[in-house]
């Protein structure tokens, strides 16, 4: 049995899609609320990590002080090589908790369905090198990753935002994107957040062009996400080209 720890740091930013891909797969899920209630102390137990999105920010501790027990899980992960899928602000506390810089996205909100390219590095990773070069994601985010931790491995890049995935050592992956989202969550968050939502062109919200690319996005991303559970499993090989001498 893969057991996996779920960090959903905001009640409008469920598993979803995600979390059905992965139970899927085989993976038994423990879905926490960090701002319910305390965290784990630490990670014995588990065989991997998913960390989700969320309204706040990566660096608001003075409003939200759980989110330094947030930082120190996934830190952790990292550390013990733990298996980690951190999603949006997921992200964002990833690349904050192992030195990277987090800040108020430099050309403004990125809002709507779009596509990412994979970066050269990407080719031989385990999880990203099935995927095709330039996939469809949803974005809805504010703020982003400035500066990628010393470690980290640029893996997908878009021109609003240079890193939009990234790995951290051999098994900790952060998508600035979201893949667990499903229309009516999108369609809650534009309601919620009009300012943001703002951001996005003309009829990219639709219902009907959400639905759509959200079959794209499932095609993509579940073999993605099924990926990521061999790899908590211990089923996916991990092998790296060697440089040529």
């Amino acid at each position: 049995m893969t057991r996996l720890l779920v960090l959903q740091p905001d009640r409008d930013d469920p598993p979803a899609r995600l979390g059905e891909w992965l139970t899927a797969a085989g993976a038994v899920l423990d879905v926490v609320e960090p701002c319910a209630g305390p965290l784990p102390g630490n990670l014995d137990g588990y065989d991997g990590v998913v960390c989700l999105g969320g309204a706040v920010g990566a660096l608001d501790d003075a409003e939200h002080p759980w989110l330094a027990d947030v930082r120190r899980l996934l830190s952790e992960a990292v550390s013990r090589r733990v298996p980690l899928l951190a999603v949006c602000l997921g992200a964002q506390l990833l690349a904050a908790a192992t030195g990277g810089q987090v800040r108020p996205a430099a050309q403004g909100p990125e809002v709507g369905v779009m596509l990412v390219a994979k970066r050269d590095a990407a080719g031989d990773d385990p999880l990203f090198a099935e995927l095709p070069w330039t996939p469809d994601v949803l974005q809805f985010h504010t703020d982003e990753v400035s500066f990628l931790p010393p470690t980290a491995v640029l893996l997908a890049s878009s021109p609003r935002c240079a890193n939009q995935a990234f790995r951290v050592g051999d098994r900790a992956y952060g998508v600035q994107f979201h893949i667990e989202t499903t229309p009516e969550m999108v369609l809650k968050w534009a309601a919620g957040y009009p300012a943001t939502a703002a951001g996005a062109r003309p009829s990219w919200l639709d219902p009907d062009r959400l639905e759509a690319a959200h079959e794209d996005i499932r095609e993509v991303w579940q073999p993605f996400c099924e990926r990521f559970a061999r790899l908590a499993a211990g089923e996916l090989t991990i092998q790296r080209k060697l440089p040529l001498v």
